[in-house]
């Protein structure tokens, strides 16, 4: 009897699935709290969780579906969480600029990326030495280029001036760059780094013959619109434009019960695809 083409989960990580204490006090109810499991210790700080609800559900999620970790972290950030369920077989770490396979890079892949991004985009260069000289040191705390790809800022975000995020996007989007606030980073990086690509090479690898995605910030949006179905919780950029597309579900919940409520989606969709 022949085997049924497995289904495809790519979720985005951070204030999708798992989340930091601050992104926690802004959604955490003090009643009634749920458990939290801590999936990330970094210099002997516990610094990521999710609710033991999420953890079994993730575990499920595991068994039902090929589960693929989609993030913009790098390679190391990413190694530092330890997720709850059978070891992910691909991750995509670097918005798609890296493609672990077992845990290695394919270096295949990562040479197809970098190809594009010296053929579509401005240089990375250009973009850093911009933000070095615009970015006022009263609000910045770090610069950080990550993986040689693209650049991020820690700000204090009571600090930021209200139009700069908005300007700095304007400036990018002529360069072919994105950009994107995430709680206290902001991100830009090259348009043709996406999510997307990456999940349809995993796609393409599996032969899934459904693609499911979630996730919350506008780094998500392509990666949403080229899964078969995509959800996004009640907080986060996507949440705060409104942004939905045909198959798309916006949920209302918000924080670790948003990351609950995405994985019972996630779960019963790859358990019962039709």
């Amino acid at each position: 009897m022949p085997t049924q083409p497995p289904v495809l989960v790519a979720s985005d990580l951070d204030r999708t699935l798992i989340y930091s204490a601050a992104a926690l006090a802004l959604t955490m109810p003090d009643a009634r709290a749920p458990r939290l499991l801590c999936v990330e210790v970094h210099e002997s700080r516990p610094l990521s969780y999710m609710t033991e609800t999420a953890a079994g559900l993730l575990s499920e999620l595991g068994d039902a579906a090929v589960f693929v970790p989609t993030t913009t972290r790098t390679r190391k950030q990413y190694q530092r969480i330890n997720l709850p369920g059978p070891a992910p077989t691909y991750a995509i770490c670097a918005n798609g600029g890296h493609l672990l396979v077992d845990g290695v890079t394919d270096l295949d892949w990562h040479t197809r990326v970098t190809a594009r991004l010296a053929d579509e985009c401005a240089p990375l260069e250009e973009i850093r030495a911009h933000l070095q000289e615009r970015a006022d040191p009263l609000w910045v705390r770090k610069h950080r280029i990550a993986e040689d790809l693209f650049v991020y800022l820690v700000v204090e975000r009571e600090l930021l001036p209200e139009d700069w995020v908005k300007e700095l996007a304007v400036w990018a989007e002529n360069r072919g760059w994105t950009v994107s606030l995430q709680g206290r980073k902001i991100y830009a990086v090259p348009k043709p780094l996406t999510k997307s690509a990456a999940m349809r090479e995993v796609a393409r690898r599996t032969g899934a013959a459904l693609t499911l995605a979630a996730g919350d910030s506008l780094l998500d949006a392509d990666l949403l619109l080229a899964a078969d179905r995509g959800w996004r919780p009640g907080h986060g950029e996507l949440a705060d434009v409104g942004w939905t597309a045909p198959a798309i579900t916006a949920l209302p919940e918000r924080g670790v019960a948003a990351g609950e409520r995405i994985l019972r989606e996630l779960l019963r969709t790859a358990r019962t695809p039709q």
